[in-house]
């Protein structure tokens, strides 16, 4: 049953995501994030809502590419053992209609998952793209590739493509500070000014919030 034509499927999804991992790892752990503005907050109703399905399953709390290889690779592991544990047990082939539950039930569980543990799993892999100096990059002007930079108290993430001291090329996860005005947007620059639990600070380069910040640093000295 280990490998029944019925598996295919989700040995397929299994690979897909595990290549997702690698490329992953291969390119520094990036990839853009979708921060589409996902609007969890609830109505007056209690009705759910896309953008409360979108909330819940992950989008817009982690990159995409790593969102996609989580959901692809959980999906793969858990309509396998669901298709083995009920082949075994009944003792005899899975019909056509059960295995279309087991398939979209699978796809249910496996969203909502990853979207559990994307992003601690973002972290981790964000180590495969930094050293253990990562202040090295405060003060080093950055690409944003995501939508847009989010401020630190959204609970989201972007993301920013800079290049290190020596030259490393480098995406990280970022977010602005509470008190910046401007929120870039993708091709946008950005300036680094803060590291903290593998989330760098980052605000728009030449405008008024580095303008904010460079006349707070000078008082600060």
């Amino acid at each position: 049953m280990l490998f029944s034509p019925a598996n295919l499927p989700y040995w397929i999804f299994l690979g897909m995501g595990v290549l997702l991992f690698f490329f992953m790892i291969i390119s520094g752990g990036g990839g853009q994030d979708v921060d589409a503005d996902v609007d969890v907050d609830a109505d007056s109703s209690n009705e759910l809502s896309f953008g409360q399905f979108l909330g819940w399953v992950g989008f817009g709390k982690a990159p995409l590419i790593l969102l996609l290889a989580t959901d692809l690779s959980l999906w793969g592991v858990l309509g396998w053992m669901l298709n083995v544990f009920i082949s075994g047990t009944s003792n005899s082939n899975i019909t056509a209609f059960v295995g279309s539950v087991i398939l979209f039930g699978s796809l249910m569980i496996s969203l909502l998952m990853g979207g559990l543990i994307a992003r601690p799993i973002g972290k981790i892999f964000a180590e495969f793209g930094e050293d253990a100096s990562s202040d090295r990059l405060i003060g080093c002007v950055g690409i944003v590739t995501s939508a847009y930079i989010p401020t630190d108290n959204q609970g989201r993430i972007g993301q920013v493509d800079v290049l290190d001291i020596k030259r490393n090329f480098l995406t990280i996860s970022a977010v602005i500070p509470d008190w910046a005005t401007i929120a870039p947007q993708r091709g946008e620059k950005v300036l680094i000014i803060e590291h903290k639990a593998q989330i760098y600070v980052v605000i728009a380069k030449d405008s008024p919030d580095q303008e904010q910040w460079l006349t707070n640093s000078s008082q600060r000295n």
